[in-house]
């Protein structure tokens, strides 16, 4: 069964096809094609998932999932959210935000925050809706260097590491995408047999 993933990101499709079984065959948007920058207008995580799960079906006909990932922090009033990708701007590096989440929590104490992927499938014009959350906190500066996004900055609850000092395997194991897209899978089992 060949499903697309929604994403030209290689970072996050290298991730999610380490977690599918190996009968699926997963597809980017590079491999149908499709060259468009799907907008993401939502005001919600979900809605920006399903928003570009939608544009594949509607345009290509294919089986597909979606997500979109934010960074909630408590002490910024659940910023930057939704804006998490484009955080310090438009056109903006995954070091131009982590720069900005720094300076705007320069000496604050609660450093409290999650990570929240949704993903949108859409299978049989059905839409089936996964969330992965993950509790941590901001550190002071950047520690490690693998991962991508906030990965440096970012200590899940329970661990003396960020993600970007961890492991990939157990990044893929413990991470906000990696337990809504385990939710995906046990779901596609459930149908592909």
């Amino acid at each position: 069964m060949e499903i697309v993933f929604a994403t030209h990101n290689k970072h996050k499709l290298s991730e999610v096809s380490k977690m599918l079984p190996n009968n699926d065959l997963l597809l980017s948007l590079d491999d149908i094609n499709c060259t468009t920058d799907i907008p993401e207008t939502s005001d919600t995580i979900a809605g920006n998932a399903l928003q570009k799960a939608n544009y594949v079906k509607d345009n290509f006909g294919r089986i597909c999932f979606a997500d979109d990932t934010g960074l909630e922090i408590d002490a910024l009033k659940g910023a930057p959210g939704v804006f998490s990708a484009r955080w310090a701007g438009e056109n903006c590096s995954y070091q131009d935000n982590i720069n900005k989440t720094l300076f705007e929590m320069k000496g604050m104490k609660n450093r409290d925050a999650r990570f929240k992927t949704v993903i949108a499938l859409i299978l049989n014009n059905e839409t089936h809706i996964f969330e992965g959350i993950i509790e941590g906190e901001i550190t002071k500066h950047q520690i490690g260097d693998s991962g991508f996004g906030y990965d440096p900055i970012f200590k899940p609850k329970g661990y003396t590491q960020t993600f970007a000092e961890m492991p990939e395997d157990l990044k893929n194991k413990i991470s906000h995408r990696a337990i809504a897209v385990m939710k995906l899978v046990t779901f596609l089992k459930t149908i592909y047999k």
